[in-house]
C-alpha cells in the first residue's frame, strides 16, 4: 500500500493556508511543480474542493483540474471563448464526499433509475455508468483509491435517481476518508504552529 508514499510527499510540499469565507483553503506545491488546491468547511472539517494543475509544456500555469466540488462556473468559460458555448441542458459530472462515503452526482439526467447501470473495470480502474438506451456513457476514475492503491469493489457503488440527477455512493472506502480528515487536522495543526 501506497500511503506512506503520498503522506511523506504531502509533508514534502511547500504548503501556504488561509481563512476566507468560512472555509480553510490549503495550497501544496510539490515537487514536480504539481498544485494542489483545497477547500475545507471550518465548522465541519468537510472537504469542499479539490483542484490539481501542472505545468503546461511551455512551462507555464495550467489549467485548473477539478477532482472535488463544483466544475468551474460557465460563465468563466464563457468569457474566455466568444464562439462556441456549451448548452445549459448538457449532463454535468462532479464529485462530492460526504463524511462517510464518496459521491458523484451527474446532473440533467432526465432517464428513470432502470436505465442506467453501474460496473466496475478492475483493470482499467475505473467506474462505468451506461445507459441502457445508449444515450449516456462514462468513465471514471477514483484518484483517492489510485494514490492509496486500494482495490475497487462493485459491492460498494450504489446509486439512486431523483430530480434528474443520478447520485453513485461508494461506501467502502472509510479508510480513505478517515485519513483525509486526519490530513487536515495535521495541516491545520502544522500550518498554525
Amino acid at each position: 500500500m501506497a500511503v506512506p508514499g503520498w503522506l511523506e510527499r504531502l509533508r514534502a510540499a511547500s504548503k501556504t493556508a488561509l481563512l476566507q469565507d468560512g472555509k480553510r483553503k490549503i495550497h501544496y506545491l510539490f515537487e514536480d511543480g504539481k498544485e494542489m488546491a483545497e477547500e475545507y468547511e471550518v465548522k465541519t472539517g468537510q472537504l469542499v474542493s479539490r483542484k490539481w494543475r501542472e505545468k503546461n509544456t511551455l512551462g507555464g500555469s495550467g489549467k485548473w483540474q477539478v477532482e472535488v466540488g463544483e466544475p468551474a462556473l460557465p460563465l468563466l468559460e464563457a468569457l474566455e471563448s466568444d464562439l462556441i458555448k456549451e448548452s445549459s441542458s448538457n449532463p454535468v459530472f462532479m464529485r462530492k464526499d460526504t463524511r462517510t462515503s464518496f459521491q458523484w452526482r451527474i446532473r440533467n439526467l432526465p432517464y428513470p433509475k432502470e436505465v442506467y447501470s453501474v460496473s466496475v473495470e478492475k483493470e482499467q480502474r475505473c467506474c462505468v455508468i451506461r445507459t441502457t438506451n445508449k444515450k449516456y456513457y462514462k468513465k471514471f476514475s477514483i484518484p483517492d483509491l489510485d494514490r492509496y492503491q486500494l482495490p475497487l469493489d462493485t459491492a460498494a457503488l450504489s446509486f439512486t435517481h431523483a430530480n434528474n440527477t443520478l447520485i453513485i455512493t461508494e461506501e467502502g472506502m472509510a479508510f480513505v476518508l478517515l485519513i483525509n480528515q486526519r490530513i487536515y487536522k495535521w495541516e491545520y495543526l502544522e500550518l498554525t504552529l
